[in-house]
């Protein structure tokens, strides 16, 4: 499951930086700069999808590696695994303030 992380976390910022070329961040132009590239990017409501949809994989796949981390037990080795925690708290930081935009 680490590779497909890998996969996931390359799709999420190839996507997330075409879609930051074409967004604005302005309270005010926010939402039309969204609804400008669902409907004017040629792709942009499929690449915005991807994004979106993309992150719940991600998350997906988080839990799937977790899981079979407790199987195997990895946790036996603490830095390693306390390494894995500190990455799970930092994506779902990233997560958190991907979620806050609209």
């Amino acid at each position: 499951f680490g590779s497909l992380l890998g996969l996931c976390l390359i799709i999420q910022i190839l996507t997330g930086l075409f879609l930051a070329m074409h967004y604005t961040s302005d309270i005010s132009t926010a939402f039309s700069s969204v609804t400008h590239i669902c409907r004017d990017v040629n792709y942009g409501w499929l690449i915005r999808n991807m994004h979106a949809n993309g992150a719940s994989f991600f998350f997906i796949c988080i839990y799937m590696h977790i899981a079979r981390g407790l199987y195997y037990g990895s946790y036996l080795y603490k830095e390693t695994w306390n390494i894995g925690v500190v990455l799970l708290l930092l994506v779902m930081m990233t997560a958190f303030v991907g979620y806050v935009l609209p």
